[in-house]
C-alpha cells in the first residue's frame, strides 16, 4: 500500500500541495526567486509544477534519503514510475563512482542552505548516464525551522 505523501500527484490529492508549497516557499526564501517563473495561484502551483518543463526533485530526511517527489519531467527523464521512484534512495541516481562527489554537493547545501550552478552525472533506469547542468539543490525546512529534507531543479542535461 503506497502512503498518501507519496500518492501519485493528481488532482484528487492536489497535486501534492502542501509538499509543492513548502518546496517553494523554501527557493523562494533561499534564492529569493520564484520556483515557477509564471505567477499561478496557489492552487495551481501544485499542478504546474508536475507538469512543467524542467525536472524538480526531492528526497526525505531517512538515514539513507529516498526520493518522495518527482514531477513528470523528472520521472520521463529517469524512467521510472512514481511509485518506483519514491521508493528508490536518493543517492542510487548516481553511479556508485560519482556518489562521493553527490554526498560533498549535499553536505555543502546543508551547511549553506543551497547551491545553485551544480551540475553532475546521473543514471537512468535503463542504465542511460546524463549530465544535469546549472541545478539548484536547496534544503527544505518546515514552518518551525526543522530540517525536512532536500530538492532540486535543473533544465538542463546532455546525455553522455
Amino acid at each position: 500500500m503506497i502512503c498518501p505523501e507519496t500518492s501519485y500527484p493528481a488532482e484528487e490529492n492536489l497535486f501534492l500541495n502542501d509538499h509543492v508549497a513548502l518546496m517553494s516557499n523554501c527557493y523562494r526564501k533561499l534564492l529569493g526567486k520564484k520556483l515557477i517563473p509564471e505567477n499561478p495561484t496557489n492552487e495551481k502551483l501544485a499542478k504546474a509544477l508536475f507538469y512543467a518543463p524542467f525536472v524538480v526533485v526531492s528526497h526525505n530526511t531517512a538515514a539513507d534519503p529516498a526520493f518522495n517527489y518527482a514531477n513528470l519531467k523528472a520521472l520521463e527523464l529517469f524512467g521510472f514510475s512514481w511509485e518506483e521512484f519514491t521508493q528508490l534512495p536518493s543517492r542510487l541516481s548516481a553511479e556508485p563512482i560519482h556518489q562521493f562527489e553527490r554526498d560533498k554537493l549535499l553536505a555543502e547545501v546543508s551547511r549553506k542552505g543551497y547551491l545553485d550552478s551544480y551540475q553532475g552525472i546521473r543514471i537512468a533506469r535503463s542504465g542511460r548516464r546524463f549530465l544535469i547542468k546549472n541545478a539548484v539543490v536547496w534544503n527544505l525546512l518546515d514552518s518551525r525551522g526543522c530540517y525536512a529534507g532536500q530538492a532540486a531543479r535543473f533544465e538542463e542535461w546532455e546525455f553522455l
